[in-house]
């Protein structure tokens, strides 16, 4: 009985975050939540920094700088910050002659690598703008990303505003449409927490804005910064919201092993955030959200873990369980079947997605035990985006 029990279990609590916690979203969502008070285009708008730790960005910088100006912002409230992280490419010269024609646009050389919570600690404390956006060098801002970001800091309860990631760059010989699928859903997601609670769970890194009176520091050795802003926003009991029309773009990796790696760094730091954040866990804005949308997958490698081990001792007791252990069984093949695939050139997106998901959880898996140790710094080399 206790086997049967903590089997259902792992595939109830594996069904509720993937798929019944989304349900339930999509389904609330719909009930007319009012909009929250937001700036209108005739309003006196908040100062705005931008701000942007780079390391050898010398191929997409000078396109990511042109876009933050290119915005509809007004042009007298808004400030540039760009931190080079010991860049040893042509980022600086690059930075410093697009300088010359934005006034507004400060670089700062800096000659250690330190990891760009470091950088970002002494830009925003160098920023005069009252909003923060936190940016990264390789993701491209719309006409009217801005403004639809900043739109809902009229709100004096709005601690965080997150943007619309929108990939580029899609290919059949990787991974890149199925982790197009996946940020996509994510979009959906913490754009329905947000309507919803205001309880929305971590940005997307590459974009999001905070008030600067808000901005709690980043310690030296954490992994994923943009959480733990999140989270820490949520301790002041303020909201965070997804914002659909603050468009930006960013191209996808496309290699299994390399956004593999990136995915193992996540993962870490995923484990590092739930340590500090635990007392969230009950809180009762936040702690459903908390749960479903982000523990539950955290912890879904071992689920599946209990779900296979437990349903191999469940066959000698029951026939009826020979059914969901073959589908498992099943399910764990495709990635091999999908790799034979890939090596003749063919290419089946619905096995690709199969062998992204069991992938990802590994990298999961590997982050947990990996923070189990000392993480001394939080430096990480960027992902290759193609």
């Amino acid at each position: 009985m206790i086997i049967e029990i903590l089997f259902w279990l792992s595939v109830l609590l594996l069904f509720h975050t993937y798929i019944i916690y989304p349900v339930i979203l999509s389904v609330l969502s719909g009930t007319g939540k009012k909009d929250r008070i937001t700036y209108s285009r005739d309003d006196d708008l908040p100062v705005v920094s931008v701000i942007i730790s780079a390391f050898n960005e010398e191929g997409v910088i000078a396109e990511k700088i042109e876009s933050i100006y290119d915005t509809g912002y007004p042009q007298n409230k808004l400030e540039v910050l760009v931190g080079s992280d010991a860049s040893d490419d042509r980022t600086v010269e690059i930075l410093n002659e697009l300088a010359r024609s934005h006034s507004s646009l400060t670089v700062f050389d800096f000659k250690e690598r330190r990891g760009k919570g470091n950088v970002v600690n002494d830009l925003v404390d160098k920023a005069t703008g009252s909003i923060l956006v936190l940016t990264d060098a390789n993701v491209m801002f719309d006409k009217d990303t801005l403004f639809q970001t900043v739109k809902h800091f009229k709100d004096e309860r709005i601690g965080l505003v997150d943007t619309n990631m929108i990939n580029r760059g899609m290919t059949d010989e990787g991974i890149s449409y199925q982790e197009k699928a996946y940020i996509s859903r994510e979009v959906k997601i913490k754009n329905n927490e947000g309507r919803l609670w205001g309880a929305m769970m971590g940005p997307f890194g590459g974009c999001y804005a905070i008030r600067k009176e808000d901005f709690p520091g980043i310690p030296p050795n954490f992994l994923v910064d943009d959480f733990y802003i999140n989270m820490k926003i949520f301790e002041k009991g303020k909201l965070a919201v997804n914002e659909i029309n603050a468009r930006v773009y960013e191209d996808l990796p496309d290699k299994l092993s390399v956004e593999f790696r990136r995915k193992v760094r996540i993962g870490t730091g995923n484990w590092q955030n739930l340590r500090t954040f635990r007392k969230l866990l009950f809180s009762s804005r936040y702690g459903f959200a908390f749960w479903s949308h982000k523990v539950i997958r955290w912890i879904g490698p071992f689920l599946m873990i209990v779900a296979l081990a437990t349903n191999v001792f469940l066959v000698f007791t029951n026939d009826f369980y020979f059914i969901p252990l073959a589908f498992q069984l099943l399910l764990i093949l495709i990635p091999f079947l999908d790799s034979i695939l890939k090596r003749i050139r063919i290419h089946i997106r619905p096995l690709r997605l199969v062998t992204h998901f069991y992938f990802m959880n590994m990298a999961l898996l590997v982050g947990c035990f990996r923070s189990m140790g000392t993480v001394r710094s939080g430096v990480w080399e960027r992902t290759s985006r193609d």
